[in-house]
């Protein structure tokens, strides 16, 4: 007995414009949550967006001043907000453009290069490297 089984799924498209609402933009804003495991906070020009951390939708009413910033500028920024739910945390926000180079969005993560002091972080790796080297020279035998 030959069985044909066919699903039928229904695919809703993702389209971003000025007039998306947070709830056509959360899918998107998600998956760059879940790709990065950072923070993300995304709107739209004509209406605000989504929070996300820790894999869950905090807000679906969000704008942030480095958001409304970027749409205003259309370009990328990075900086420390004075104000805001990230107030003294280092954010970085893109414009996402339409065919013609307008900003009709905006999504922004935390910036974790930002917040590593790498002076701090890499200070001693001179130091690190020449450990490791003199490690692997005792062990290997000179013929």
């Amino acid at each position: 007995m030959n069985l044909n089984i066919r699903l039928i799924m229904n695919f809703k498209n993702i389209q971003i414009s000025t007039d998306s609402k947070s709830e056509d933009i959360a899918p998107f804003a998600l998956a760059v949550h879940e790709l990065l495991g950072l923070p993300v906070t995304m709107r739209t020009l004509n209406n605000k967006g989504v929070r996300i951390e820790k894999g869950k939708i905090l807000d679906t009413n969000y704008t942030g001043p480095v958001l409304e910033q970027v749409l205003k500028e259309n370009k990328l920024i990075r900086k420390i907000p004075t104000n805001g739910k990230y107030t003294g945390i280092p954010v970085v926000v893109v414009p996402i453009r339409n065919k013609d180079g307008y900003g009709i969005a905006a999504l922004g993560v935390v910036d974790m290069v930002g917040t590593v002091d790498l002076g701090f972080v890499f200070g001693d790796y001179p130091e690190v490297v020449k450990q490791v080297q003199e490690c692997v020279r005792s062990r290997v035998a000179v013929p």
